[in-house]
């Protein structure tokens, strides 16, 4: 597994683990990153991360991504 960071543009991959306080890991499940979905990185904008998740394009931090192991 490695940090969704890692991930390259436009390569599918699926979530493996969700890491961080219980706080954080519900805020990242609400938006659909749970353990089985698949995700797809559409950009890295500013050190921010554009992920296709669900149908639906959410914005994460590098901090963030870095806490969801793929």
């Amino acid at each position: 597994m490695m940090p969704l960071v890692l991930a390259r543009t436009g390569e599918k991959v699926t979530i493996g683990k969700v890491g961080g306080s219980g706080e954080v890991k519900r805020f990242l499940e609400s938006l659909g990153f749970v353990v089985g979905a698949e995700v797809t990185i559409v950009s890295e904008m500013g050190g921010n991360f554009i992920v296709k998740v669900k149908d639906s394009r959410v914005a994460v931090s590098k901090e963030m991504a870095r806490r969801i192991m793929v």
